[in-house]
């Protein structure tokens, strides 16, 4: 068995579905959690970060652009969380049964990254009374009319998971996102 170490902020944020997947496969796998904490509250821009900051001036993190989740497998680093996200569900056994399962549960994972955006184009309204008229519109009517719509696109099954018969990396991508559709 490899050893694996996953890299990333202590929250959920772009990290919780890998260390789901880690979980649900009953995995052992090292939960490098960086500590961070804000200099203002609730300033992203403030934010302290003392071990990801010498992880980037130490080179450690070159392969993910800087950036985490970070995995590592046997020592080879993996960057980027989709990437990470769709290599452990095929290390794991949860991108389907076959290359059109995998590429449907692809599609379903690549849908929620299609109603983030857009979600993220709303929240970026610097306007304040047009972001609140927005974002009252997104969640009340663009947000269950795009998922009835991404319902419509599931493949036909018996059920209880979008894809196959067992879990699978989109029916926890979509997990995540319906239990909390602002984010963090």
């Amino acid at each position: 068995m490899p050893a694996y170490k996953f890299t990333y902020f202590d929250l959920r944020g772009l990290g919780e579905t890998a260390r789901w997947l880690f979980k649900i496969a009953k995995v052992d796998f090292e939960d490098n959690r960086l500590s961070f904490k804000f200099g203002t509250p609730g300033d992203f821009s403030t934010l302290i970060t003392p071990e990801f900051t010498a992880m980037k001036e130490a080179g450690e993190l070159d392969v993910s652009m800087n950036k985490v989740p970070m995995l590592e497998v046997d020592g080879k680093k993996i960057g980027q969380s989709k990437a990470i996200e769709r290599f452990l569900a095929r290390e794991f056994g949860f991108m389907g049964a076959d290359s059109v399962e995998a590429a449907q549960i692809d599609q379903l994972c690549e849908t929620v990254i299609d109603f983030k955006n857009a979600y993220q184009k709303v929240k970026g309204i610097q306007d304040a009374t047009e972001k609140e008229a927005a974002m009252k519109k997104w969640f009340e009517e663009d947000l269950p009319a795009n998922v009835a719509l991404a319902e419509k696109s599931l493949p036909p099954g018996s059920g209880p998971f979008l894809v196959g018969s067992k879990v699978s990396l989109a029916d926890l991508v979509w997990y995540s996102f319906l239990a909390a559709p602002k984010g963090f």
